[in-house]
Protein backbone atom coordinates (compact mmCIF):
# COMPACT_ATOMS: atom_id res chain seq x y z
CA UNK A 1 0.00 0.00 0.00
CA UNK A 2 1.00 3.76 -0.50
CA UNK A 3 1.92 5.74 1.96
CA UNK A 4 -1.45 8.04 0.88
CA UNK A 5 -3.34 4.61 1.13
CA UNK A 6 -1.88 3.81 4.93
CA UNK A 7 -3.19 7.19 5.98
CA UNK A 8 -6.71 6.64 4.21
CA UNK A 9 -6.93 3.27 6.46
CA UNK A 10 -6.15 5.08 9.60
CA UNK A 11 -8.37 7.57 8.74
CA UNK A 12 -11.40 5.22 8.54
CA UNK A 13 -9.94 3.48 11.74
CA UNK A 14 -10.97 6.37 13.70
CA UNK A 15 -14.16 7.12 11.79
CA UNK A 16 -15.23 3.44 12.44
CA UNK A 17 -14.78 3.81 16.27
CA UNK A 18 -16.62 7.43 16.41
CA UNK A 19 -19.95 5.59 14.56
CA UNK A 20 -19.78 2.81 17.11
CA UNK A 21 -18.91 0.56 13.95
CA UNK A 22 -16.80 -2.18 16.12
CA UNK A 23 -16.83 -5.01 14.02
CA UNK A 24 -15.18 -3.03 11.12
CA UNK A 25 -12.14 -3.55 13.48
CA UNK A 26 -12.24 -7.61 11.66
CA UNK A 27 -11.51 -5.65 8.40
CA UNK A 28 -9.12 -2.69 9.28
CA UNK A 29 -6.92 -4.64 12.26
CA UNK A 30 -4.91 -7.86 11.93
CA UNK A 31 -6.02 -10.82 14.55
CA UNK A 32 -2.25 -10.65 16.05
CA UNK A 33 -2.55 -6.67 16.93
CA UNK A 34 0.08 -5.59 18.92
CA UNK A 35 -0.73 -2.65 21.24
CA UNK A 36 2.34 -1.38 22.57
CA UNK A 37 0.53 0.84 25.09
CA UNK A 38 -2.63 -0.49 26.26
CA UNK A 39 -5.42 0.58 28.15
CA UNK A 40 -5.04 0.91 31.89
CA UNK A 41 -7.64 -2.05 32.53
CA UNK A 42 -6.73 -5.46 33.44
CA UNK A 43 -8.10 -8.06 32.06
CA UNK A 44 -8.26 -7.37 28.36
CA UNK A 45 -7.52 -10.21 25.61
CA UNK A 46 -5.01 -9.65 23.68
CA UNK A 47 -4.71 -8.82 19.70
CA UNK A 48 -7.08 -7.40 17.60
CA UNK A 49 -10.18 -8.69 19.91
CA UNK A 50 -8.52 -6.92 23.10
CA UNK A 51 -8.59 -3.31 21.28
CA UNK A 52 -12.69 -4.29 20.62
CA UNK A 53 -13.06 -4.91 23.98
CA UNK A 54 -11.03 -1.75 25.05
CA UNK A 55 -12.99 0.88 22.24
CA UNK A 56 -16.18 -0.94 23.12
CA UNK A 57 -15.29 -0.10 26.98
CA UNK A 58 -14.48 3.57 25.69
CA UNK A 59 -17.23 3.91 23.48
CA UNK A 60 -19.68 3.01 25.70
CA UNK A 61 -18.42 5.37 28.88
CA UNK A 62 -17.36 8.38 27.01
CA UNK A 63 -19.29 8.09 23.38
CA UNK A 64 -17.45 10.90 21.51
CA UNK A 65 -15.23 11.63 18.53
CA UNK A 66 -11.48 11.46 17.22
CA UNK A 67 -10.33 14.75 15.18
CA UNK A 68 -7.49 14.10 13.49
CA UNK A 69 -4.66 17.51 13.47
CA UNK A 70 -2.14 16.37 11.79
CA UNK A 71 -0.77 13.05 9.83
CA UNK A 72 2.45 11.54 8.41
CA UNK A 73 3.69 8.64 6.76
CA UNK A 74 7.00 6.83 5.74
CA UNK A 75 7.11 3.61 4.53
CA UNK A 76 4.93 1.10 6.53
CA UNK A 77 4.43 3.79 9.52
CA UNK A 78 1.25 6.51 9.93
CA UNK A 79 2.05 9.06 12.54
CA UNK A 80 -1.43 10.83 13.87
CA UNK A 81 -1.86 13.43 15.95
CA UNK A 82 -5.33 13.80 17.36
CA UNK A 83 -7.77 15.23 19.89
CA UNK A 84 -9.94 12.71 20.91
CA UNK A 85 -13.77 14.44 23.04
CA UNK A 86 -16.45 13.13 24.41
CA UNK A 87 -18.76 12.86 27.03
CA UNK A 88 -18.28 10.54 30.79
CA UNK A 89 -21.92 9.48 30.20
CA UNK A 90 -20.97 5.62 31.46
CA UNK A 91 -18.57 4.23 34.23
CA UNK A 92 -15.12 3.28 33.31
CA UNK A 93 -13.97 0.72 35.75
CA UNK A 94 -13.16 2.03 39.14
CA UNK A 95 -14.31 5.50 37.93
CA UNK A 96 -18.52 5.91 38.10
CA UNK A 97 -19.85 8.36 35.35
CA UNK A 98 -18.96 12.10 35.99
CA UNK A 99 -21.04 13.71 32.97
CA UNK A 100 -18.16 15.72 32.56
CA UNK A 101 -16.91 16.83 29.09
CA UNK A 102 -13.48 15.44 28.35
CA UNK A 103 -11.10 16.12 25.35
CA UNK A 104 -7.40 14.28 25.73
CA UNK A 105 -5.02 14.44 23.07
CA UNK A 106 -2.91 12.03 21.64
CA UNK A 107 -0.01 10.92 18.86
CA UNK A 108 -0.15 7.49 17.85
CA UNK A 109 1.88 5.72 15.44
CA UNK A 110 0.46 2.65 13.79
CA UNK A 111 2.18 0.17 11.78
CA UNK A 112 0.49 -1.10 8.81
CA UNK A 113 1.14 -4.63 7.14
CA UNK A 114 -1.05 -6.54 3.89
CA UNK A 115 -3.72 -3.77 4.22
CA UNK A 116 -4.33 -3.87 8.35
CA UNK A 117 -2.99 -2.45 11.56
CA UNK A 118 -0.21 -4.55 12.91
CA UNK A 119 1.01 -2.41 15.48
CA UNK A 120 0.74 0.89 17.87
CA UNK A 121 2.46 3.44 19.42
CA UNK A 122 1.33 6.04 21.41
CA UNK A 123 1.17 8.83 23.59
CA UNK A 124 -1.76 9.97 25.43
CA UNK A 125 -2.58 12.76 28.03
CA UNK A 126 -4.01 10.22 30.21
CA UNK A 127 -2.73 12.42 33.49
CA UNK A 128 -4.93 15.39 31.45
CA UNK A 129 -7.40 12.94 31.22
CA UNK A 130 -7.99 11.63 34.50
CA UNK A 131 -7.73 15.36 36.02
CA UNK A 132 -10.74 15.61 33.98
CA UNK A 133 -12.41 12.87 35.70
CA UNK A 134 -11.53 13.94 38.80
CA UNK A 135 -9.28 10.87 39.78
CA UNK A 136 -6.19 12.90 40.35
CA UNK A 137 -5.69 16.23 41.24
CA UNK A 138 -2.42 18.81 41.03
CA UNK A 139 -1.14 19.90 44.69
CA UNK A 140 -3.17 22.39 46.44
CA UNK A 141 -6.25 22.17 43.79
CA UNK A 142 -4.83 23.70 41.13
CA UNK A 143 -6.60 22.33 37.27
CA UNK A 144 -4.95 22.63 34.65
Amino acid sequence: MSTEENKKLVRRFYQEIDEGNLDAMDELVAEGYVGHSPPPFPGLAPGREGLKEAFRLFWEATPGTHGIEDQVAEGDKVVTRLTARGVHSGDLPGVPATGKEIVMTATVIHRIADGKLVEKWSDKDVLGFLQQLGVVSLPGGAQE
